[in-house]
């Protein structure tokens, strides 16, 4: 398998940044110009002129997934490993490396992106027995809430930039569409509403745009190795407009993925 780690601008061009033996998911775009992405349970750097990717320390963490996000300060990158218990858990490590610091008490808990003010992370979980929805917790007590609730399920939240906005993908009556709900758990609100399955949603930094995967009618969960299509909307709502169509799914598009200026946003395809 190879993975193309690529980049979309508002030209509609799409670059390849760099193709990977191997399975690579899930980019963050940091300020700095570098690319965080995960592979073989390890968290890894790609940086802006880097022909390679290089590893990041993650101490005892050798078991991550693809849900990892860097703090709006860029001191440090949140991730999901579950070496330690056996399921899920967001830890905070330093951007350059160090020793995971545990950040939610239960699990499973899979990071998916930061308040603007850093001082929470918004996550999916599921609790006792529960379908999966999406929390904040504090950085710094630990402490959590349940945004969602009546949903089949609810995943990959992502904050609009000025924080009024939690994003996320809901499932309803067999329907999964892209949501927003406020900080708050109000003013709930569908944002698509089509035959499409749609995951992931990104609202740009510049509070424009929202890009989001979309699979195909009667998809179940977020599979990998689909036709799949990237969507961008207003973040206002309103019609969104097919951006690119290839080979992907989980692990394309699961984190925060925009440039800081709005400008870009990366994603991974996976050529069969």
């Amino acid at each position: 398998m190879k993975s193309g780690i690529c980049v979309w601008r508002h030209d509609g061009a799409i670059s390849v940044r760099l193709t990977c033996e191997g399975r690579v998911e899930a980019p963050n775009w940091c300020a700095d110009g570098a690319l965080l992405l995960n592979a073989e349970g390890r968290l890894w750097r790609l940086g802006p002129e880097a022909d390679r990717l290089a590893p990041v320390d993650t101490g005892f963490a050798t078991q991550l997934n693809n849900d990892h996000a860097p703090s709006p300060d860029g001191g440090h990158v949140a991730i999901s490993d579950k070496v330690e218990t056996g399921a899920s858990c967001v830890y905070l490590v330093p951007v350059a490396g160090g020793t995971p610091r545990r950040v939610t008490r239960a699990v499973p808990s899979w990071m998916h992106g930061w308040s603007p003010d850093g001082r929470q992370v918004v996550h999916a979980g599921a609790r006792g027995g529960g379908p999966v929805g999406i929390y904040l917790t504090d950085v710094e007590t630990g402490e959590e809430r349940c945004v969602t609730d009546a949903f089949d399920h609810a995943d990959g939240p992502d904050f609009s930039s000025d924080g009024t906005w939690i994003w996320f993908n809901g499932e309803r009556d067999g329907a999964v569409d892209i949501w927003r709900i406020r900080p708050d758990g109000t003013g709930e609100e569908r944002m698509t509403d089509g035959p499409g399955v749609d995951w992931f949603p990104h609202p740009s930094p510049d509070g424009r745009h929202v890009v989001h995967l979309r699979y195909p009618p009667g998809t179940e969960g977020h599979p990998a190795d689909r036709d799949v299509a990237l969507w961008l909307m207003p973040q206002t709502g309103g019609a969104g407009r097919e951006i690119a169509r290839f080979r992907g799914g989980q692990g394309s598009l699961n984190v925060p993925c925009w440039a800081p200026d709005g400008s870009c946003f990366a994603f991974i395809r996976y050529p069969a």
